[in-house]
C-alpha cells in the first residue's frame, strides 16, 4: 500500500546517565532549550528531559532518559549510529571554537554529501554530527537534521522509508545511502551494508526516532499501514504532549510516529516551559514519592 504523506522527524530519544550532566551539556554546549521536565511514563522513577527550540516545536527535539545506573552502550545493527544537527555553513568556525572552549574533542570537519561535517560526542558516548548547511539562515542553536542508521536488513529498511514513509533517495557515497524528506531539509543516511553485530543498549545509544504525524486520524492511518506491511505496532499511546505508535522496523530500529498536537503548553505556559517537573494526571497522587526517587537535577553541594 503506497503512502503519499511525508514523515519528517518529530524527535529523537537517547539514553544517558547523569541528569545533571545531561542538562549541562545540552544547554551549555549544544545550546538547546530545556522545554519539558517530566518522567519516563513507563518507568516514572527516571526523568524524561526534552530539549529543543524555545517553543518546543516538533522537529526540533532531542529527548533523554538518564538512567543513572546504565552501562555504556555499543552501537550496532538496529540503532542510529549518530544524530545530525544543522547549523549555518558560515557558522562552522564559530562552533569549532565554541566546542574547543567547552573542552569537547572534535573530528573534522570532513565532507559528506557536499556538506561540511564536524563530529563530536556527548559525555555518554553519543555521536553528534554538526552539519554546515547553506540557506538555513541565522540560528542561535543547531537544528535537528537527521541521523545515520545501522540496519540489520538495509534493503527492508530502505523499502519502508521509501514506499511507506515518502523518503526519496538523494545520493550515495562511502557506503551510505541518503534519503530525504522533500521540503524539510531532513535526511537519513542508511549504511548500505548490514551491521556486523547488533546494538548493545545503554548510555550513549539512541532509543528511538520519532516521525511527525499531523493528527490522531493520520496516526490511525499509519498504524493500519504498518499492520498491512506485516509489522506489529503498539496501540495508540497517550504521551500527554502527543499521541504515538511505536514499531520495530524490519532492520531492528525502533520507530515512533507522533502527533504534532497537543504540544508542551498543555500543562505549563509557553514562557515557563521546562521550569518545573510536570507529571501526567494519573501520576499526581504519587508526586511526593516520584520526586523522592528521581535523581537530582542540580549539582551536589
Amino acid at each position: 500500500m503506497a503512502m503519499t504523506r511525508r514523515f519528517g522527524l518529530h524527535h529523537v530519544t537517547m539514553l544517558s546517565t547523569d541528569p545533571v550532566e545531561t542538562l549541562r551539556f545540552y544547554r551549555e554546549v549544544v545550546r538547546l532549550h530545556l522545554v519539558k521536565r517530566t518522567v519516563n511514563f513507563d518507568a516514572p522513577d527516571i526523568h524524561h528531559l526534552y530539549f529543543g527550540d524555545a517553543g518546543g516545536r516538533p522537529g526540533t527535539l532531542l529527548t533523554f532518559f538518564p538512567f543513572t545506573d546504565a552501562a555504556r552502550g555499543h552501537v550496532g545493527g538496529g540503532a542510529a549510529a549518530a544524530i545530525s544537527l544543522a547549523i549555518p555553513a558560515e557558522d562552522m568556525e564559530t562552533w569549532i571554537l565554541h566546542l574547543v572552549e567547552q573542552g569537547v574533542d572534535t573530528l573534522g570537519p570532513t565532507e559528506r554529501f557536499g556538506e561540511s561535517v564536524l563530529r563530536f560526542e556527548d559525555p555518554f558516548g553519543l555521536a553528534l554530527d554538526l552539519i554546515g548547511r547553506e540557506g538555513i539562515g541565522a540560528a542561535t542553536h543547531p537544528v535537528l537534521a537527521g541521523a545515520t542508521l545501522l540496519s540489520q536488513a538495509p534493503a527492508a529498511t530502505e523499502a519502508l522509508l521509501v514506499r511507506l514513509m515518502g523518503f526519496e533517495l538523494a545520493g550515495e557515497e562511502r557506503g551510505l545511502r541518503r534519503f530525504v524528506v522533500p521540503g524539510t531539509g531532513e535526511s537519513l543516511d542508511l549504511a548500505r551494508e548490514g551491521a556486523a553485530s547488533p546494538v548493545e543498549t545503554g548510555a550513549g545509544i539512541v532509543h528511538h526516532l520519532a516521525f511527525r504525524v499531523p493528527d490522531e486520524a493520520g496516526l490511525g492511518e499509519i498504524r493500519a499501514e504498518l499492520v498491512a506491511w506485516g509489522l506489529d505496532p503498539t496501540p495508540v499511546l497517550d504521551r500527554r504532549y502527543f499521541r504515538s505508535v511505536y514499531v520495530r522496523e524490519p532492520g531492528g530500529i525502533l520507530f515512533e510516529f507522533a502527533t504534532d498536537p497537543p504540544g508542551f503548553a498543555v500543562d505549563e505556559p509557553p514562557e515557563r516551559l521546562g521550569t518545573s517537573l510536570q507529571l501526567p494526571p494519573e501520576f499526581e497522587p504519587r508526586r511526593a514519592d516520584i520526586e523522592r526517587r528521581l535523581a537530582p537535577l542540580t549539582p551536589a553541594g
